[in-house]
């Protein structure tokens, strides 16, 4: 059985990797029609890769962590599918053709995610909410 506190450790990895992944769309929505960066050439989305950290390893075996797994980023990803060519021949960043490559960005799809990270997120703060509550109902029973 796990205990509160792992419990509670479990809960917070999550709430920490979904705030890593709010964040990660904010920029790729406030970049969405950024077409020259410091690396040279357009914005590239960017997307966080979750690993799964099992407890066990972290600190070793223990009856009472058997099983619990945090959350945490591998890394923050940038996706490889290519930006979105538009003729704009007067642009500054516009190629020899008079293409501008504009990022990869979709604002419909970024704000899905946005709306999916929001409610993992709020989902990770109820269980939080139960976990405390539960705490302190034993504490109640035990006095």
């Amino acid at each position: 059985m796990l205990s509160a506190f792992t419990a509670l450790e479990v809960a917070a990895s999550g709430l920490s990797a979904q705030r890593v992944r709010m964040n990660t769309i904010a920029s790729n929505l406030a970049n969405q029609r950024t077409t020259a960066t410091e690396e040279g050439g357009p914005y590239r989305r960017k997307d966080p890769v979750f690993e799964v950290a099992n407890l066990d390893r972290l600190r070793g075996p223990s009856l009472e962590d058997r099983g619990a797994s945090l959350v945490r980023v591998r890394e923050i990803a940038e996706d490889t599918r290519p930006g979105v060519m538009a003729y704009q021949p007067g642009h500054p960043d516009a190629n020899a053709d008079g293409y501008v490559e504009y990022p990869n960005v979709n604002a419909v799809e970024e704000m899905v995610n946005m709306i999916t990270a929001s409610r993992a997120y709020e989902a990770g703060v109820t269980s939080i909410e139960t976990i405390k509550g539960m705490a302190r109902s034993a504490i109640d029973i035990g006095r």
